[in-house]
C-alpha cells in the first residue's frame, strides 16, 4: 500500500479584505483601535476552504482551476509561505518549492553568485550545491555569461538560470507553480523533461498548470478547485474532461463572455459574447460531420483597432488543438473596428469525427498585439453519420479529422 506523503485536511485560509498594514508605531495602534468601535466589519474572503486530499509517495498531481480558485494559494500553504486560518496539512520529507522562478536572485551579483545565493534560499546545502554546479549551469545554457552581473541578461537567460537552480533540488515534495508558462518553446519543453526525471525518482509532485496537454502528459491524478473548494480529485482523463466541460457549457449555442471567469487578467474584456448556427441560421451546438458551422463574435474594442485579427480555434474535448481559422489566413482579412461590432466566421465544412470539441476565440490587432482570449470557453458536438456511405461508423481512435482518400490495385 503507498504511504501518503502529503495530507491535507479542512484546509481553509481566509483573508480580510480592506485590511491597511500600514504603519507600526502606537500611535497607530492606538488609533486603529480607537476606531475599530465606530468602523463596521470589514468582509472576509476566503480563498480555500475545507480542502481535503492525500498525495502518494511518487504520484504527479496536477492541480488546475479557473482564475481565483485557490490554485497558487494552496501551494504557498503546503510551502509554508503562508499559515493556513484552519485545517492542517501533514507533509512527509524536504519539500522544494518553484512557485515563483527567481526569487531571491540580486540583479548587482553574477550568475554564478546567484546560483550559490538562490540555492541556499531554496534549502540546497552547500555540498550539493559545489557538486551540481556544472550541471546546473549546462541546463540554463549560460555558461559564457556566468560570471556577468544578471541585470544584463536577457529576460530568457534569467529565468532559465533561476528554473535551472530550482530543478536541481533534490527533495522528497517538489511544488511547481506555472513555470513551464515563462521561456521559449524549447526551453518549456525542457522544463517539463526536467519535471518527468524527477518524476521517476519516485519523488511526489504538485503541479498547477493552465496548460492542459502538460497536466495529461505528466500526472496521474488532477484536484479540480472551484471558488476555493475541492470540486473533484480523480484520473487525469475524468477530472480534465469534467472541468473543461464545465468552463464551456451551453444548450442552444449562446454564450455570454463579457465576465467570463478564465479570461486572463491581462486581458481587456474586448470579445463579449459567441453564437455559434448552422447554416440555414439555426443557433445550435449540434452538428454533422461535415456540416458547415457559422460562428458570430460580438466585439467591442477600447480603441480603434486598424488591421484586426479575430481567430477560432478548435480543441478536442480536452483541450488539444485541431484546427485554427483566422481573419489573417484569408487574403480579404477584416475591415478596420472601432467600436461595437459582430464578427462573423463561416466554416464551410468541419470534417470532423463525431465527439465534443471545444472552441477558443482571441481577437489581436497587428499594431497593439493580442488585446483579448478566451480559452476553450464554448463546446459543440459532432454527431456520426453514415459519412462514407458504407454504414461503417468513424471511431473516434481513427482521430478527430475526416478525410477522403482514393483506392486501387495496380501490378507492381
Amino acid at each position: 500500500m503507498s504511504v501518503s506523503v502529503i495530507r491535507a485536511s479542512g484546509l481553509g485560509k481566509r483573508y480580510q479584505l480592506g485590511e491597511r498594514r500600514g504603519g507600526q508605531s502606537v500611535k497607530d495602534a492606538v488609533g486603529r483601535v480607537l476606531r475599530r468601535s465606530d468602523e463596521p466589519l470589514r468582509s472576509t474572503f476566503w480563498a480555500l476552504r475545507d480542502v481535503s486530499f492525500d498525495v502518494h509517495e511518487g504520484e504527479v498531481v496536477g492541480i488546475i482551476g479557473r482564475n481565483g480558485a485557490g490554485k497558487s494559494t494552496l501551494l504557498k500553504v503546503l510551502s509554508r509561505i503562508t499559515y493556513p486560518t484552519e485545517g492542517r496539512v501533514e507533509i512527509r520529507g524536504r519539500v522544494g518549492s518553484l512557485l515563483e522562478v527567481g526569487t531571491g536572485f540580486h540583479p548587482e551579483l553574477t550568475g554564478r553568485e546567484n546560483v550559490y545565493l538562490n540555492g541556499a534560499i531554496l534549502g540546497m546545502r552547500s555540498r550539493e550545491l559545489q557538486r551540481k554546479f556544472t550541471e546546473i549551469v549546462e541546463f540554463a545554457e549560460i555558461e559564457t555569461f556566468i560570471d556577468t552581473p544578471v541585470k544584463r541578461y536577457s529576460s530568457g537567460m534569467y529565468v532559465r538560470l533561476a528554473f535551472a537552480v530550482a530543478a536541481h533540488l533534490e527533495p522528497e515534495v517538489l511544488l511547481v507553480d506555472e513555470v513551464l508558462s515563462v521561456g521559449d518553446i524549447a526551453f518549456q519543453r525542457k522544463c517539463l523533461g526536467k519535471i518527468e526525471e524527477v518524476a521517476h525518482q519516485q519523488r511526489t509532485v504538485l503541479f498547477v498548470s493552465h496548460q492542459i496537454d502538460s497536466i495529461q502528459q505528466l500526472c496521474q491524478r488532477v484536484l479540480l478547485l472551484a471558488s476555493g473548494q475541492v470540486q473533484a480529485f480523480g484520473p487525469t482523463q475524468d477530472v480534465i474532461g469534467a472541468y473543461l466541460s464545465d468552463a464551456a457549457s451551453s444548450s442552444d449555442g449562446d454564450f455570454d463572455l463579457s465576465a467570463h471567469p478564465t479570461r486572463a487578467v491581462h486581458h481587456t474584456p474586448v470579445i463579449r459574447r459567441l453564437r455559434l448556427y448552422a447554416d440555414d441560421g439555426t443557433m445550435t451546438t449540434r452538428y454533422a460531420p461535415h456540416d458547415p458551422m457559422v460562428a458570430e463574435i460580438l466585439v467591442e474594442p477600447p480603441h480603434l483597432l486598424r488591421e484586426p485579427i479575430v481567430g477560432i480555434g478548435v480543441s478536442d474535448h480536452f483541450g488539444r488543438r485541431i484546427f485554427t481559422v483566422a481573419s489573417f489566413f484569408e487574403p480579404e482579412g477584416l475591415e478596420p473596428i472601432k467600436d461595437l461590432s459582430l464578427i462573423r466566421c463561416r466554416i464551410p465544412e468541419l470534417r470532423l469525427g463525431s465527439g465534443r470539441y471545444l472552441l477558443s476565440v482571441s481577437v489581436q490587432d497587428r499594431y497593439h498585439g493580442e488585446l483579448d482570449g478566451l480559452e476553450n470557453i464554448a463546446e459543440f458536438e459532432v454527431y456520426w453519420q453514415n459519412s462514407y456511405g458504407t454504414g461503417e461508423p468513424y471511431r473516434p481512435v481513427f482521430g478527430p479529422v475526416l478525410s477522403s482518400s482514393q483506392w486501387e490495385r495496380m501490378d507492381p
